[in-house]
């Protein structure tokens, strides 16, 4: 008797098959899938870890550049007020007060600096708490300072830097950086340090907050043991270090100020982190692509984890941020991505198997039937859960219009963003040139209050943040020397001859004490290498205070009036503009003041200034103005200069201003004989 064979089903049988075919088709896909995937997701999360780099540096670069800039906003009072050693008290407390980043904020004077505060004085305001500055004189308690490098450092420096860290004197567990820049008096000699400091624990506490936010979504759900271990293993790290080298922040808080990056190169035998920490001295950035394609870029850490290196220099300060991922923490959404396309496999094979034979079993009849659904499911012809658009109809040109218009916004936000950043980078360069250049020019009236032979008042407003007019005066051997003059143009080149010609004129003044000598100097300079053809046109005076005789030179400059018993225009002969012709001849002129009279000089942007229908103001309503002054005897210099000032704004009215507008007006008096010889 035979056996019976054991009869493997039909329907088992063409399920086994379906399944097989299904598993190599789904497996063969998901491998390639896992490649692609674990390739983008690496990309994407070294993209990731770059772009925390750089808003991290940008966002470090905001606060440090309001620290500089907050301090670098003082100079100027601080200069102008050396002769005023309390008011350094008040400008220290100010730069705190405006800034709350700052903690703390003194002035280092050179020593006997101020013999009446002592061999040592240093200004101090340090924060105490949110609502409390408190101000101090600790010079004496720090007598030493002279002697140290970084006084002495800062006293040669040209401008403003970040030192290294430091801990805080009487705090050796507070670490702190500061911004110095050296204070100059009016013969550039420096004379004191400021500097500003901040707290690292600031700094510390942002690079950790941007360390935990690039796991915070991996870490939902994990217990804190959990946590703890999986930190350890793959979190990424960050690191701050200066110029030097000198770790400024550090996970390991032992390390910070004690150690550096250049000795841990030093100590290490792998040639890639030598490059790497010299690229990071010399203060170079790291790029997405070499960190992809190039392996010489990924290498160990100090605890010998493999992984990649991201570091970006910060503007303006000389360091840089230095940001460690593990390998395991970049290849971990590819592991994620593997094991869900594991998990759907086998869950995918497991319904396929369930789902067919039992609508195997149901169908076996008729055969044709079970034939062509046979037929149907090795061709693989199942439903997924994700639709395949295999034509170019309209929904697929809608998604493709979609993702145009995606990357389209992603450009267009980039552009912006550069474009406003640019437009308000420049607003602050010229903002800044604005406050140079009126600190060139003099601003405290009246300037010899000591002196009762001359009272002096001047005004200048720019058409521009910038211009080119300039007045200047001063006093040698009882000498009034003065300018007034208006390069052609407007703007940014105007404001560099401009101040070129006020250097010029104070250097030259100080040689010679005729004025048609220090008029042709000023033309030989001007047009020795003058490409851009301007010119400027200046009046330059020289007034004996105690004779009331002055002897003039004007270089195609508007006649000044002279307002005495009547008004009248100074004679002036028609010499040629600064800069135009080299070697040409400028002839001196004299009169002789009557005391009470005042010389008023200005520019044309006071005569030729324009209403909105283009009509000038001119040099009458400039006259019969000075003559109604005089009839109402007010002929002080502020008093004319502030009528004047408050006409043409009236004439302009809501016309836009087209040119510089300056003034200078001199009152001569009577000499008492008692009057310095310099000033």
């Amino acid at each position: 008797m035979k056996k019976k064979r054991k009869v493997r089903t039909f329907a088992g049988r063409l399920t086994w098959r379906i399944v097989l075919v299904l598993l190599i088709i789904m497996g063969l896909t998901s491998y390639w899938l896992f490649v692609l995937g674990a390739s983008f997701a690496q990309e994407e999360e070294i993209f990731r870890h770059e772009a925390m780099v750089k808003a991290t540096t940008e966002n470090i670069c905001r606060v440090v550049s309001d620290v500089y800039v907050a301090v670098r906003n003082q100079l100027p009072e601080i200069e102008e007020s050396l002769d005023r050693p309390d008011r350094m008290m008040t400008l220290v407390e100010r730069t705190i007060a405006q800034n709350p980043r700052i903690r703390s904020c003194g002035i280092s004077f050179i020593e006997d600096f101020y013999p009446n505060k002592g061999r040592c004085y240093m200004p101090y305001a340090v924060r105490r708490d949110s609502n409390s500055i408190e101000v101090s004189d600790i010079g004496t308690k720090c007598e030493d300072y002279f002697r140290e490098d970084w006084f002495l450092d800062a006293l040669k420096a040209e401008e403003g830097y970040w030192s290294e860290p430091f801990f805080e004197k009487n705090d050796s567990t507070l670490p702190l950086v500061a911004y110095l820049h050296p204070i100059r008096d009016k013969q550039g000699r420096p004379v004191a340090v400021i500097g500003a400091d901040i707290s690292l624990d600031w700094l510390r506490e942002k690079m950790k907050e941007a360390d935990w936010k690039l796991y915070t979504q991996q870490w939902a759900g994990m217990t804190e043991k959990r946590r703890e271990k999986e930190i350890k293993e793959w979190m990424a790290y960050s690191m701050l270090v200066s110029k030097k080298g000198t770790f400024i922040v550090h996970p390991d808080e032992k390390r910070i100020i004690h150690d550096s990056i250049g000795s841990i190169a030093k100590a290490s035998k792998d040639t890639v982190v030598t490059v790497m920490v010299q690229r990071i001295m010399e203060g170079k950035a790291s790029k997405n692509f070499e960190l992809i394609n190039d392996n010489n870029y990924s290498c160990k850490d100090f605890e010998g984890r493999d992984g990649y290196v991201f570091y970006k220099p910060i503007k303006h300060t000389g360091w840089s941020m230095v940001l460690f991922a593990p390998e395991m923490a970049l290849d971990l959404i590819a592991y994620v991505i593997g094991g869900i396309l594991v998990f759907f496999i086998l869950l995918a094979v497991l319904i396929v198997w369930l789902v067919t034979r039992i609508s195997i079993k149901r169908t076996t009849k008729p055969l044709k039937q079970l034939s062509s659904s046979a037929n149907e499911v090795a061709k693989g012809n199942f439903d997924t859960l994700l639709p395949n658009i295999k034509h170019n109809d309209e929904i697929r040109l809608l998604r493709d219009s979609f993702e145009d218009m995606q990357h389209s916004l992603t450009k267009y936000v980039s552009e912006l963003q550069t474009t406003t950043a640019s437009k308000a980078a420049i607003e602050n360069e010229l903002k800044v040139a604005h406050d140079i250049q009126m600190a060139m020019l003099p601003k405290i009236f009246p300037p010899f209050p000591e002196r009762k032979d001359v009272d002096i008042y001047g005004s200048l407003t720019p058409a521009k943040e910038v211009g080119g007019d300039l007045f200047d005066f001063f006093i040698i051997d009882n000498s009034l020397f003065f300018c007034i003059g208006d390069v052609s143009g407007k703007g940014v080149p105007a404001s560099l001859v401009m101040a070129v010609t006020r250097s010029l004129f104070r250097n030259v003044a100080t040689h010679t004490s005729e004025p048609d000598q220090i008029v042709s100097a000023l033309n030989e300079a001007l047009a020795d290498g003058n490409e851009t053809n301007m010119f400027v046109t200046l009046f330059v005076g020289i007034l004996d205070l105690t004779s009331g005789h002055m002897r003039y030179c004007n270089a195609g400059h508007d006649a000044p009036l002279l307002i005495g018993q009547n008004v009248s225009l100074v004679p002036c002969n028609p010499n040629l503009p600064l800069g135009a012709i080299q070697g040409s001849k400028y002839s001196l002129q004299e009169l002789t003041l009557e005391p009470q009279t005042t010389i008023f000089l200005y520019t044309d942007g006071l005569n030729e200034a324009e209403d909105i229908k283009h009509v000038q103001f001119g040099t009458e309503r400039v006259m019969s103005l000075a003559e109604e002054l005089l009839s109402e005897d007010k002929n002080r210099p502020a008093e004319i200069i502030e009528r004047m000032t408050e006409a043409v704004r009236d004439f302009v009215g809501e016309a836009v201003q087209s040119d510089d507008l300056t003034m200078l007006a001199i009152k001569y008096l009577k000499s008492d004989g008692n009057q310095g010889k310099e000033a």
